[in-house]
């Protein structure tokens, strides 16, 4: 539980920035992997790192029956005032705390590469998959394909403490072969694998900003809140379109099995 407390900590800092600012901002990409690993009216979905429930509530408006779970307190708190009735819990996804079979979908939107053991997170998500149910796994794509990763990130990562001596770099599908050996691991058969282009887009350059420092806690305890924003701002400002939105094109990967 040790590392569920941690991300816990870290990405519920600013849940209300993270609730208002960063994830609107995902819509389009919630929406691809909704249609991709096929929620529908009568699904029942279990969303594992919900956040602040984007994903669950585009799901509800399908018609789908919705859970959540998240290490964050401060954001399952906002989910659940989002989504009355739905079950939404805080916990720790390589001990999910939902019966077998339970769901006829689980999802792990840009979350299980975050676990200690992802394979273990996996292998989790399909105990609380029913036979013949979908586990799906979206991480981000090629650094290169994505702006975020691309053009604002690395101004804020130098502002955070150095990594832990032997710390495992951040799980991506992107890499050849990494779909296939992470499934296999969690004792499923790999059915499909495939990116997808969509854009995080801001309504203007303050919303971005809050939405870069709502999933930057590390750095802000780092160097300090002023510093953080002041790189965030001036990274994302050349990004600000004529009508004062901010764009950034990025692309994503998808891998789902069959239980």
């Amino acid at each position: 539980m040790g590392n569920a407390i941690q991300q816990g900590l870290g990405w519920g800092a600013r849940a209300r920035d993270w609730a208002d600012a960063n994830e609107p901002a995902w819509s389009e990409v919630f929406a691809a992997v909704l249609d991709r690993t096929g929620a529908t009216a009568g699904t029942v979905m279990l969303d594992v790192g919900c956040g602040a429930g984007g994903a669950l509530a585009l799901a509800r408006q399908r018609g789908a029956t919705v859970s959540g779970l998240d290490a964050s307190e401060n954001l399952t708190t906002i989910a659940r005032e989002r989504l009355p009735g739905a079950d939404i819990r805080t916990g720790d996804m390589e001990d999910l705390p939902f019966d077998d079979g339970a769901f006829g979908l689980v999802t792990g939107i840009n979350s299980f590469q975050f676990a200690e053991t992802p394979a273990r997170a996996l292998a989790e998500a399909a105990r609380v998959c029913r036979k013949g149910g979908v586990i799906g796994m979206m991480t981000w794509g090629p650094p290169e394909e994505c702006q975020l990763l691309s053009m604002v990130m690395p101004a804020i990562f130098p502002l955070s403490p150095p990594s832990a001596p032997g710390a495992k770099p951040m799980l991506s599908l992107a890499r050849d072969g990494t779909a296939q050996a992470l499934f296999g691991q969690a004792g499923l058969d790999l059915e499909t694998c495939s990116a997808f282009a969509a854009p995080l887009e801001f309504p203007d350059l303050g919303t971005a900003v809050r939405a870069i420092l709502s999933a930057s806690s590390r750095a802000i305890a780092h160097s300090g809140d002023a510093e953080v924003r002041d790189a965030a701002t001036a990274t994302l400002r050349p990004l600000v379109r004529e009508d004062g939105r901010v764009r950034l094109d990025n692309t994503f990967v998808l891998a789902a099995a069959r239980r």
